[in-house]
């Protein structure tokens, strides 16, 4: 009997060794996926993207899967938010048409921009949780449009593929409502296609015509990309400027500084009406200003110098607790930032609340602050005391 038994149990311990040791070769390159095939460039090495100055961004801290557990455990120490945020919501006109320009944040990078009778849509997202299969980090603000309230669509941006910028269930509904254009960067295209739903996909430099003089650029920024663990930088990441008859909008997508020379070459497209940028998930310490994968307010409002904005709008924070700053930490420390360089035109907004875009003019001449010289500005009571 006890010969039987152990056996028995070998016989468990041989299939489960088997088991781990074809899960450690297969499942690798199940969750791999190749999402795009081409030449070499300062970019694209044959087989993944990476960004050409070098800078290896991704997950801070022990790389995602420490983070993902430290998040599914409640040990990382990140400040508490509510639960839920009670927000606006409203019910955009079918079209603005003319030089009329409004801009509704729907909330995290999803923006709905109107204006000559078109209505843009930058990564949409109305999942309640921004992971795989319903796992992630839940949403504290409701969308500010409800889905069935948003107007026909016809331009969509999709940034990356990460989950808090590309929702395919949400993308599919769009796309069988309304069959929208939607743009992304190289590979992006093959995990849009996983819905159903067809898109063009460019590298930075791509140019596609969507009316007569209007014109979406795909254009560079600093990221990184993956759906899973092993699929990492399969896809590029990008960021957009909407070429557009009396000033363009430009859309960060997810970003960090890098070399800080991606804003002048989309600022070279044509004067900015409108600049939709990140302030937050920049915070992965304690003290923290920026990460390399997220610039946050410090970095923004050079960003925003750079582009020569009239108007930006601060978006990707207090909709999903994805770091380690206070919900309300990315507006606060981007009005003590402005006040300090004395910039105008770029301050939080509600959700759900349409911002008419004034027209575009030059503006006045903005003297450049250094980082360090900031950093000393920001350096009072207030603003070590935000989370």
């Amino acid at each position: 009997m006890v010969r039987r038994a152990a056996k028995i149990i070998g016989t468990i311990v041989l299939f489960a060794l088997v088991a781990i040791g074809l899960a450690a070769t297969i499942v690798p390159r199940f969750l791999d996926r190749i999402y795009y095939r081409g030449s070499p460039t300062d970019h694209f090495d044959g087989a993944r993207f990476a960004n050409p100055d070098g800078e290896d961004t991704g997950t801070p801290g022990g790389g995602r899967a420490g983070f993902l557990w430290r998040f599914l455990t409640g040990n990382d120490g990140r400040p508490v938010w509510p639960e839920r945020v009670a927000t606006a919501t409203s019910r955009p006109a079918a079209r603005v048409e003319g030089e009329h320009m409004v801009a509704t944040w729907v909330g995290h990078a999803t923006m709905l921009v109107q204006t000559r009778g078109l209505n843009i849509l930058t990564d949409p997202v109305w999942a309640d949780t921004a992971g795989p299969f319903g796992v992630g980090p839940k949403r504290v603000t409701a969308p500010g449009i409800a889905l069935a309230n948003l107007p026909k669509i016809d331009l969509i941006v999709v940034s990356h593929n990460h989950y808090d910028h590309m929702d395919l269930a949400t993308l599919k509904t769009l796309w069988t409502r309304d069959q929208p254009r939607i743009v992304t960067s190289l590979g992006n295209d093959s995990v849009i296609r996983q819905a159903g739903v067809p898109a063009t996909a460019l590298d930075w430099g791509g140019r596609v015509a969507l009316a007569p003089g209007v014109e979406v650029a795909v254009t560079r920024n600093h990221h990184w990309g993956s759906r899973w663990f092993t699929d990492r930088n399969r896809a590029l990441w990008s960021s957009f400027v909407i070429r557009l008859p009396g000033g363009n909008v430009f859309f960060a997508g997810d970003t960090g500084m890098g070399d800080g020379r991606w804003p002048v070459e989309a600022a070279a497209l044509g004067p900015v009406r409108l600049a939709i940028l990140p302030i937050g998930a920049f915070r992965f310490q304690p003290g923290q200003m920026e990460s390399g994968s997220h610039i946050g307010p410090v970095d923004a409002v050079e960003v925003d110098r750079l582009l020569g904005a009239t108007r930006a709008i601060p978006i990707h924070w207090g909709t999903f607790h994805l770091s380690y700053e206070g919900r309300e930490t990315p507006p606060a420390l981007l009005a003590a930032a402005t006040r300090c360089t004395g910039q105008t035109g770029f301050d939080a907004v509600p959700i759900g609340v349409p911002t008419a875009i004034p027209a575009y003019s030059p503006p006045a001449p903005r003297r450049g602050v250094t980082r360090a010289a900031l950093l000393r500005c920001l350096d009072t009571p207030a603003v070590r005391a935000l989370p």
